[in-house]
Protein backbone atom coordinates (compact mmCIF):
# COMPACT_ATOMS: atom_id res chain seq x y z
CA UNK A 1 0.00 0.00 0.00
CA UNK A 2 1.46 3.34 -1.04
CA UNK A 3 1.22 6.50 1.01
CA UNK A 4 -2.13 8.24 1.01
CA UNK A 5 -1.87 11.49 -0.96
CA UNK A 6 -3.60 14.47 0.65
CA UNK A 7 -5.29 17.01 -1.62
CA UNK A 8 -4.92 20.34 0.19
CA UNK A 9 -7.58 22.01 -1.96
CA UNK A 10 -10.12 19.51 -0.65
CA UNK A 11 -8.90 20.04 2.91
CA UNK A 12 -9.46 23.78 2.57
CA UNK A 13 -12.92 23.19 1.15
CA UNK A 14 -14.13 20.86 3.89
CA UNK A 15 -12.28 22.23 6.93
CA UNK A 16 -15.32 23.56 8.82
CA UNK A 17 -16.51 23.31 12.45
CA UNK A 18 -18.17 20.01 13.27
CA UNK A 19 -18.68 17.37 16.02
CA UNK A 20 -16.19 14.57 16.63
CA UNK A 21 -19.06 12.07 17.05
CA UNK A 22 -17.83 10.21 20.09
CA UNK A 23 -21.57 10.20 20.68
CA UNK A 24 -24.69 11.09 18.78
CA UNK A 25 -26.30 13.39 19.64
CA UNK A 26 -23.11 15.15 20.76
CA UNK A 27 -22.60 16.36 24.33
CA UNK A 28 -23.62 19.88 23.31
CA UNK A 29 -27.20 18.58 23.29
CA UNK A 30 -27.16 17.43 26.93
CA UNK A 31 -29.63 19.56 28.91
CA UNK A 32 -31.61 17.35 31.32
CA UNK A 33 -30.55 16.92 34.98
CA UNK A 34 -30.83 13.20 35.70
CA UNK A 35 -32.24 12.11 39.07
CA UNK A 36 -31.41 8.94 40.97
CA UNK A 37 -34.92 7.46 40.40
CA UNK A 38 -34.56 8.04 36.65
CA UNK A 39 -31.13 6.41 36.66
CA UNK A 40 -32.36 3.46 38.76
CA UNK A 41 -35.00 2.76 36.13
CA UNK A 42 -32.49 3.06 33.28
CA UNK A 43 -29.96 0.75 34.94
CA UNK A 44 -32.63 -1.84 35.71
CA UNK A 45 -33.54 -1.93 32.03
CA UNK A 46 -29.89 -1.91 31.03
CA UNK A 47 -29.13 -4.88 33.30
CA UNK A 48 -31.71 -6.95 31.43
CA UNK A 49 -29.69 -6.48 28.24
CA UNK A 50 -26.84 -8.57 29.60
CA UNK A 51 -24.39 -6.32 27.78
CA UNK A 52 -20.77 -6.09 28.90
CA UNK A 53 -19.37 -3.08 30.74
CA UNK A 54 -16.77 -0.49 29.81
CA UNK A 55 -15.54 1.48 32.83
CA UNK A 56 -14.02 4.96 32.67
CA UNK A 57 -12.33 6.80 35.53
CA UNK A 58 -11.46 10.48 35.26
CA UNK A 59 -8.42 11.60 37.24
CA UNK A 60 -8.43 15.38 36.77
CA UNK A 61 -5.21 16.41 38.48
CA UNK A 62 -2.13 17.87 36.77
CA UNK A 63 0.78 19.66 38.43
CA UNK A 64 1.02 22.22 35.63
CA UNK A 65 -1.30 23.40 32.87
CA UNK A 66 -0.36 22.72 29.26
CA UNK A 67 -1.60 25.83 27.50
CA UNK A 68 -3.07 23.91 24.52
CA UNK A 69 -5.13 21.61 26.75
CA UNK A 70 -8.88 21.26 26.26
CA UNK A 71 -9.43 18.64 28.96
CA UNK A 72 -11.26 19.00 32.27
CA UNK A 73 -8.45 19.42 34.78
CA UNK A 74 -7.57 20.52 38.31
CA UNK A 75 -4.12 22.13 38.47
CA UNK A 76 -2.38 21.53 41.79
CA UNK A 77 0.94 20.62 43.37
CA UNK A 78 -0.88 19.27 46.41
CA UNK A 79 -0.76 15.51 46.00
CA UNK A 80 -2.73 15.21 49.23
CA UNK A 81 -5.85 15.98 47.17
CA UNK A 82 -5.65 12.52 45.66
CA UNK A 83 -6.72 10.79 48.89
CA UNK A 84 -10.00 12.71 49.14
CA UNK A 85 -10.64 12.15 45.44
CA UNK A 86 -10.09 8.39 45.76
CA UNK A 87 -12.37 8.32 48.83
CA UNK A 88 -15.14 9.87 46.74
CA UNK A 89 -14.44 7.59 43.77
CA UNK A 90 -14.81 4.62 46.09
CA UNK A 91 -18.13 6.00 47.33
CA UNK A 92 -19.34 6.48 43.74
CA UNK A 93 -18.20 3.01 42.68
CA UNK A 94 -19.90 1.34 45.65
CA UNK A 95 -23.17 3.13 44.92
CA UNK A 96 -23.16 2.24 41.24
CA UNK A 97 -21.98 -1.34 41.74
CA UNK A 98 -25.01 -2.01 43.94
CA UNK A 99 -27.26 -1.14 40.98
CA UNK A 100 -25.45 -3.13 38.31
CA UNK A 101 -25.87 -6.86 37.69
CA UNK A 102 -22.70 -8.41 39.19
CA UNK A 103 -22.66 -10.97 36.39
CA UNK A 104 -21.88 -8.34 33.75
CA UNK A 105 -18.23 -8.57 32.75
CA UNK A 106 -15.94 -5.59 32.29
CA UNK A 107 -14.38 -5.88 28.85
CA UNK A 108 -12.83 -2.41 28.76
CA UNK A 109 -11.24 -0.15 31.38
CA UNK A 110 -9.81 3.31 30.83
CA UNK A 111 -8.28 5.93 33.11
CA UNK A 112 -8.08 9.41 31.63
CA UNK A 113 -7.51 12.92 32.77
CA UNK A 114 -5.99 15.27 33.64
CA UNK A 115 -3.20 12.86 34.37
CA UNK A 116 -3.89 9.47 36.00
CA UNK A 117 -0.18 9.22 36.82
CA UNK A 118 -0.61 12.19 39.17
CA UNK A 119 -1.57 9.40 41.56
CA UNK A 120 1.31 7.87 43.47
CA UNK A 121 2.01 4.15 42.85
CA UNK A 122 0.24 3.02 46.03
CA UNK A 123 -2.77 5.18 45.13
CA UNK A 124 -2.86 3.52 41.71
CA UNK A 125 -2.86 0.16 43.44
CA UNK A 126 -5.64 1.33 45.78
CA UNK A 127 -7.91 2.43 42.94
CA UNK A 128 -7.17 -0.79 41.06
CA UNK A 129 -8.20 -2.80 44.13
CA UNK A 130 -11.42 -0.78 44.53
CA UNK A 131 -12.43 -1.51 40.95
CA UNK A 132 -11.59 -5.21 41.13
CA UNK A 133 -13.51 -5.55 44.40
CA UNK A 134 -16.75 -4.38 42.81
CA UNK A 135 -16.48 -5.54 39.20
CA UNK A 136 -15.64 -8.76 37.36
CA UNK A 137 -12.99 -8.39 34.65
CA UNK A 138 -13.12 -10.33 31.39
CA UNK A 139 -10.13 -12.58 30.71
CA UNK A 140 -9.34 -10.56 27.58
CA UNK A 141 -10.04 -7.10 29.00
CA UNK A 142 -8.66 -4.10 27.14
CA UNK A 143 -7.34 -1.85 29.89
CA UNK A 144 -5.82 1.45 28.81
CA UNK A 145 -4.35 4.34 30.78
CA UNK A 146 -3.16 7.81 29.84
CA UNK A 147 0.40 8.46 31.00
CA UNK A 148 2.27 11.73 31.42
CA UNK A 149 5.96 10.82 31.01
CA UNK A 150 6.99 13.77 33.17
CA UNK A 151 7.40 13.18 36.93
CA UNK A 152 7.02 9.43 36.40
CA UNK A 153 8.85 6.60 38.14
CA UNK A 154 9.25 3.01 37.07
CA UNK A 155 7.11 2.04 40.07
CA UNK A 156 4.20 3.95 38.50
CA UNK A 157 4.43 1.62 35.51
CA UNK A 158 4.69 -1.46 37.74
CA UNK A 159 1.66 -0.33 39.74
CA UNK A 160 -0.36 0.21 36.57
CA UNK A 161 0.43 -3.31 35.41
CA UNK A 162 -0.57 -4.64 38.84
CA UNK A 163 -3.86 -2.75 38.47
CA UNK A 164 -4.47 -4.71 35.27
CA UNK A 165 -3.49 -2.29 32.52
CA UNK A 166 -2.18 -3.69 29.24
CA UNK A 167 -2.36 -0.57 27.03
CA UNK A 168 -0.77 2.81 27.56
CA UNK A 169 -1.18 6.16 25.84
CA UNK A 170 1.72 8.57 26.20
CA UNK A 171 1.20 12.30 25.76
CA UNK A 172 3.99 13.53 23.48
CA UNK A 173 2.57 16.40 21.35
CA UNK A 174 5.93 17.46 19.81
CA UNK A 175 9.63 16.82 20.46
CA UNK A 176 10.93 20.27 19.46
CA UNK A 177 12.25 22.24 22.51
CA UNK A 178 10.96 25.55 21.14
CA UNK A 179 7.45 24.15 20.71
CA UNK A 180 7.50 22.52 24.14
CA UNK A 181 8.50 25.79 25.78
CA UNK A 182 5.75 27.68 23.94
CA UNK A 183 3.04 25.27 25.12
CA UNK A 184 4.35 25.03 28.70
CA UNK A 185 5.20 21.33 28.49
CA UNK A 186 8.89 20.43 28.70
CA UNK A 187 9.34 16.76 27.86
CA UNK A 188 12.65 15.78 26.22
CA UNK A 189 12.71 12.90 23.79
CA UNK A 190 14.86 10.75 26.11
CA UNK A 191 12.23 11.07 28.84
CA UNK A 192 9.54 9.70 26.54
CA UNK A 193 11.82 6.92 25.29
CA UNK A 194 12.61 5.87 28.86
CA UNK A 195 8.90 5.54 29.72
CA UNK A 196 8.25 3.68 26.47
CA UNK A 197 11.00 1.20 27.37
CA UNK A 198 9.59 0.77 30.88
CA UNK A 199 6.12 0.08 29.48
CA UNK A 200 7.39 -2.51 27.02
CA UNK A 201 9.63 -4.18 29.58
CA UNK A 202 6.73 -4.34 32.06
CA UNK A 203 4.49 -6.16 29.59
CA UNK A 204 2.21 -3.49 28.14
CA UNK A 205 0.91 -5.05 24.93
CA UNK A 206 0.32 -1.78 23.11
CA UNK A 207 1.62 1.77 23.45
CA UNK A 208 0.04 4.80 21.78
CA UNK A 209 1.57 8.24 21.25
CA UNK A 210 -0.53 11.41 21.16
CA UNK A 211 0.77 14.14 18.84
CA UNK A 212 -0.68 17.57 18.02
CA UNK A 213 -0.18 19.64 14.89
CA UNK A 214 -0.94 23.35 14.69
CA UNK A 215 1.05 24.34 17.81
CA UNK A 216 3.26 27.46 18.06
CA UNK A 217 6.54 27.40 16.11
CA UNK A 218 5.72 24.18 14.28
CA UNK A 219 6.93 24.09 10.68
CA UNK A 220 7.09 21.37 8.06
CA UNK A 221 10.80 20.96 8.80
CA UNK A 222 10.39 20.83 12.58
CA UNK A 223 7.45 18.44 12.54
CA UNK A 224 9.31 16.13 10.19
CA UNK A 225 11.99 15.90 12.89
CA UNK A 226 9.35 14.96 15.45
CA UNK A 227 7.99 12.31 13.09
CA UNK A 228 11.53 10.98 12.55
CA UNK A 229 11.82 10.43 16.30
CA UNK A 230 8.35 8.90 16.56
CA UNK A 231 8.94 6.47 13.70
CA UNK A 232 12.24 5.49 15.26
CA UNK A 233 10.48 4.65 18.55
CA UNK A 234 7.71 2.76 16.73
CA UNK A 235 4.59 3.08 18.90
CA UNK A 236 1.81 0.61 18.13
CA UNK A 237 -0.79 3.33 17.58
CA UNK A 238 -0.78 7.07 17.00
CA UNK A 239 -3.41 9.71 17.63
CA UNK A 240 -2.42 12.87 15.77
CA UNK A 241 -4.80 15.64 16.72
CA UNK A 242 -5.35 19.01 15.15
CA UNK A 243 -4.86 21.69 17.79
CA UNK A 244 -8.39 22.82 18.65
CA UNK A 245 -8.33 26.51 19.54
CA UNK A 246 -11.40 27.02 21.73
CA UNK A 247 -10.52 29.92 24.08
CA UNK A 248 -14.23 30.54 24.79
CA UNK A 249 -14.15 27.16 26.57
CA UNK A 250 -10.51 27.09 27.70
CA UNK A 251 -9.37 30.67 28.44
CA UNK A 252 -5.75 29.60 29.00
CA UNK A 253 -5.50 28.98 25.26
CA UNK A 254 -5.51 32.76 24.78
CA UNK A 255 -1.86 32.62 25.82
CA UNK A 256 -1.05 30.81 22.58
CA UNK A 257 -2.47 33.70 20.57
CA UNK A 258 0.60 35.64 21.71
CA UNK A 259 2.87 32.99 20.19
CA UNK A 260 3.88 32.27 16.59
CA UNK A 261 1.05 29.97 15.55
CA UNK A 262 1.32 28.26 12.16
CA UNK A 263 -0.60 29.86 9.34
CA UNK A 264 -3.66 27.91 8.11
CA UNK A 265 -1.60 26.93 5.05
CA UNK A 266 1.25 25.61 7.21
CA UNK A 267 -1.15 23.69 9.42
CA UNK A 268 -2.64 21.97 6.41
CA UNK A 269 0.84 21.15 5.16
CA UNK A 270 1.59 19.54 8.54
CA UNK A 271 -1.51 17.38 8.18
CA UNK A 272 -0.41 16.32 4.72
CA UNK A 273 3.05 15.40 6.03
CA UNK A 274 1.59 13.37 8.90
CA UNK A 275 -0.75 11.26 6.80
CA UNK A 276 1.64 10.68 3.92
CA UNK A 277 4.61 9.79 6.11
CA UNK A 278 2.73 7.51 8.48
CA UNK A 279 1.01 5.59 5.70
CA UNK A 280 4.13 5.35 3.53
CA UNK A 281 5.36 1.79 2.95
CA UNK A 282 2.40 0.47 4.98
CA UNK A 283 3.97 1.62 8.26
CA UNK A 284 0.56 2.46 9.71
CA UNK A 285 -3.01 2.08 8.54
CA UNK A 286 -5.12 5.22 8.58
CA UNK A 287 -8.23 4.35 10.58
CA UNK A 288 -9.78 7.75 9.99
CA UNK A 289 -10.14 10.97 11.95
CA UNK A 290 -6.85 11.29 13.86
CA UNK A 291 -6.02 7.63 14.35
CA UNK A 292 -3.32 5.37 12.94
CA UNK A 293 -2.44 1.80 13.87
CA UNK A 294 0.04 -0.87 12.82
CA UNK A 295 -1.39 -3.02 9.98
CA UNK A 296 -1.69 -6.02 12.31
CA UNK A 297 -3.42 -4.08 15.10
CA UNK A 298 -6.87 -5.19 16.25
CA UNK A 299 -8.25 -1.72 15.39
CA UNK A 300 -7.41 -2.40 11.74
CA UNK A 301 -8.91 -5.88 11.89
CA UNK A 302 -12.08 -4.55 13.57
CA UNK A 303 -12.52 -1.93 10.87
CA UNK A 304 -12.01 -4.52 8.16
CA UNK A 305 -14.48 -6.91 9.84
CA UNK A 306 -16.98 -4.09 10.50
CA UNK A 307 -16.91 -4.57 14.26
CA UNK A 308 -15.17 -1.28 15.07
CA UNK A 309 -17.12 0.97 17.44
CA UNK A 310 -16.91 4.62 18.46
CA UNK A 311 -17.93 6.04 21.83
CA UNK A 312 -16.89 8.60 24.45
CA UNK A 313 -13.50 6.88 24.65
CA UNK A 314 -12.91 7.16 20.89
CA UNK A 315 -12.48 4.16 18.58
CA UNK A 316 -12.97 0.83 20.31
CA UNK A 317 -12.87 -2.85 19.47
CA UNK A 318 -15.18 -3.69 22.38
CA UNK A 319 -18.62 -3.29 20.89
CA UNK A 320 -21.92 -4.08 22.59
CA UNK A 321 -20.72 -2.68 25.90
CA UNK A 322 -22.05 0.18 27.99
CA UNK A 323 -19.87 2.88 29.50
CA UNK A 324 -20.22 3.57 33.21
CA UNK A 325 -17.99 6.49 34.09
CA UNK A 326 -16.70 7.74 37.44
CA UNK A 327 -15.15 10.97 38.66
CA UNK A 328 -15.83 14.64 38.00
CA UNK A 329 -17.04 15.43 34.45
CA UNK A 330 -17.09 11.73 33.47
CA UNK A 331 -19.53 10.74 30.70
CA UNK A 332 -21.61 7.55 30.81
CA UNK A 333 -23.32 5.97 27.83
CA UNK A 334 -25.99 3.28 27.44
CA UNK A 335 -28.13 2.64 24.35
CA UNK A 336 -30.94 4.82 25.71
CA UNK A 337 -29.34 7.49 27.92
CA UNK A 338 -26.16 9.55 28.21
CA UNK A 339 -25.26 11.36 31.43
CA UNK A 340 -22.38 13.46 32.70
CA UNK A 341 -21.10 13.96 36.23
CA UNK A 342 -20.63 17.37 37.81
CA UNK A 343 -17.79 19.16 36.02
CA UNK A 344 -16.48 21.07 39.06
CA UNK A 345 -14.72 19.23 41.87
CA UNK A 346 -16.55 20.87 44.81
CA UNK A 347 -19.95 20.18 43.22
CA UNK A 348 -19.07 16.54 42.54
CA UNK A 349 -17.84 16.08 46.12
CA UNK A 350 -20.95 17.77 47.55
CA UNK A 351 -23.35 15.64 45.52
CA UNK A 352 -21.72 12.39 46.61
CA UNK A 353 -21.47 13.49 50.26
CA UNK A 354 -25.14 14.50 50.37
CA UNK A 355 -26.44 11.47 48.49
CA UNK A 356 -27.75 13.62 45.65
CA UNK A 357 -27.39 12.62 42.00
CA UNK A 358 -24.18 14.16 40.59
CA UNK A 359 -25.58 14.23 37.03
CA UNK A 360 -26.55 17.79 36.02
CA UNK A 361 -26.50 17.00 32.31
CA UNK A 362 -28.00 14.06 30.44
CA UNK A 363 -29.76 13.13 27.23
CA UNK A 364 -32.54 10.59 26.66
CA UNK A 365 -32.46 9.28 23.10
CA UNK A 366 -35.51 9.17 20.86
CA UNK A 367 -36.01 6.44 18.26
CA UNK A 368 -34.96 8.89 15.54
CA UNK A 369 -31.78 9.67 17.51
CA UNK A 370 -30.96 5.95 17.59
CA UNK A 371 -31.52 5.60 13.84
CA UNK A 372 -29.21 8.51 13.11
CA UNK A 373 -26.66 7.38 15.69
CA UNK A 374 -26.33 3.96 14.07
CA UNK A 375 -26.01 5.54 10.63
CA UNK A 376 -23.34 8.01 11.74
CA UNK A 377 -21.41 5.35 13.64
CA UNK A 378 -21.31 3.11 10.56
CA UNK A 379 -19.94 5.99 8.52
CA UNK A 380 -17.32 6.71 11.19
CA UNK A 381 -16.32 3.10 11.82
CA UNK A 382 -17.27 0.90 8.86
CA UNK A 383 -16.70 3.60 6.22
CA UNK A 384 -19.74 2.26 4.36
CA UNK A 385 -23.53 2.13 4.41
CA UNK A 386 -25.52 -0.93 3.27
CA UNK A 387 -29.05 0.35 2.69
CA UNK A 388 -30.75 -3.05 2.83
CA UNK A 389 -28.90 -4.13 5.95
CA UNK A 390 -29.65 -0.85 7.70
CA UNK A 391 -33.30 -1.05 6.64
CA UNK A 392 -33.56 -4.43 8.34
CA UNK A 393 -31.58 -3.41 11.44
CA UNK A 394 -33.41 -0.11 11.94
CA UNK A 395 -36.88 -1.17 10.74
CA UNK A 396 -37.10 1.60 8.15
CA UNK A 397 -36.74 2.03 4.41
CA UNK A 398 -33.27 3.50 4.71
CA UNK A 399 -33.02 5.05 1.23
CA UNK A 400 -36.44 6.68 1.64
CA UNK A 401 -35.88 7.78 5.24
CA UNK A 402 -32.61 9.50 4.33
CA UNK A 403 -33.42 10.57 0.78
CA UNK A 404 -32.52 14.21 1.46
CA UNK A 405 -29.31 13.31 3.29
CA UNK A 406 -28.17 10.89 0.60
CA UNK A 407 -28.80 13.54 -2.06
CA UNK A 408 -26.60 15.94 -0.05
CA UNK A 409 -23.67 13.57 -0.60
CA UNK A 410 -23.46 14.40 -4.30
CA UNK A 411 -20.61 16.96 -3.84
CA UNK A 412 -18.67 14.36 -1.85
CA UNK A 413 -19.07 11.90 -4.71
CA UNK A 414 -17.96 14.50 -7.25
CA UNK A 415 -14.84 15.14 -5.15
CA UNK A 416 -14.02 11.43 -4.95
CA UNK A 417 -14.71 11.11 -1.22
CA UNK A 418 -17.56 8.60 -1.47
CA UNK A 419 -18.67 6.05 -4.04
CA UNK A 420 -22.44 5.64 -4.30
CA UNK A 421 -24.24 2.69 -5.87
CA UNK A 422 -27.90 1.57 -5.84
CA UNK A 423 -27.60 -0.45 -2.63
CA UNK A 424 -25.29 1.72 -0.60
CA UNK A 425 -22.14 3.77 -0.45
CA UNK A 426 -18.55 3.52 0.70
CA UNK A 427 -16.02 6.08 1.82
CA UNK A 428 -12.91 6.17 -0.36
CA UNK A 429 -9.33 6.19 0.91
CA UNK A 430 -9.23 9.96 0.41
CA UNK A 431 -12.65 10.30 2.03
CA UNK A 432 -11.38 8.90 5.34
CA UNK A 433 -9.92 12.33 6.00
CA UNK A 434 -13.38 13.87 5.73
CA UNK A 435 -15.57 11.35 7.56
CA UNK A 436 -16.72 13.97 10.06
CA UNK A 437 -18.05 16.03 7.16
CA UNK A 438 -19.75 13.00 5.62
CA UNK A 439 -21.31 12.06 8.97
CA UNK A 440 -22.60 15.60 9.40
CA UNK A 441 -24.95 15.04 6.46
CA UNK A 442 -26.97 12.67 8.68
CA UNK A 443 -26.96 14.92 11.78
CA UNK A 444 -30.24 16.75 12.41
CA UNK A 445 -28.98 18.54 15.56
CA UNK A 446 -26.53 20.90 13.86
CA UNK A 447 -26.99 24.64 14.18
CA UNK A 448 -26.53 26.96 11.23
CA UNK A 449 -22.92 26.87 9.95
CA UNK A 450 -21.97 30.27 11.43
CA UNK A 451 -23.34 29.24 14.83
CA UNK A 452 -21.43 25.96 15.22
CA UNK A 453 -19.03 25.99 18.17
CA UNK A 454 -16.87 22.97 17.41
CA UNK A 455 -13.28 22.30 16.44
CA UNK A 456 -12.54 22.15 12.71
CA UNK A 457 -13.24 18.82 11.03
CA UNK A 458 -9.75 18.39 9.54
Amino acid sequence: MSALNVNLDLVKKYNVPGPRYTSYPPATQFTHALTWPELFEEIAANNRSGRALSLYFHIPFCETLCWFCGCTTVITNNHGQAKSYLDHLEKEVMRMALLLDPGREVVQLHWGGGSPTFLQPDEIRRLGAIIRKHFKFSDDIEAGVEIDPRRLTRDHIVALREAGFNRASLGVQDFEPQVQEAIHRIQPRDMTLRVLDWARESGFGSVNFDLIYGLPHQTAESFNRTLDAVLDMGPDRLAVFSYAHVPWIKPAQKILEQKVLPTPETKLELLKIVIERLTDANRYAYIGMDHFARPGDELVAAQRNKTLQRNFQGYSTRGNSDIYAFGMSALSQTPDVYWQNEKELPAWYAALDSGNAPFPRSYILSNEDKIRRETIMRVMCHLALDYQGLSQDLDIDFAEHFAKELAALEPFEEDGLVRRFPGGLEVTETGRLFIRNIAMCFDNTLAAPKERRFSKTV
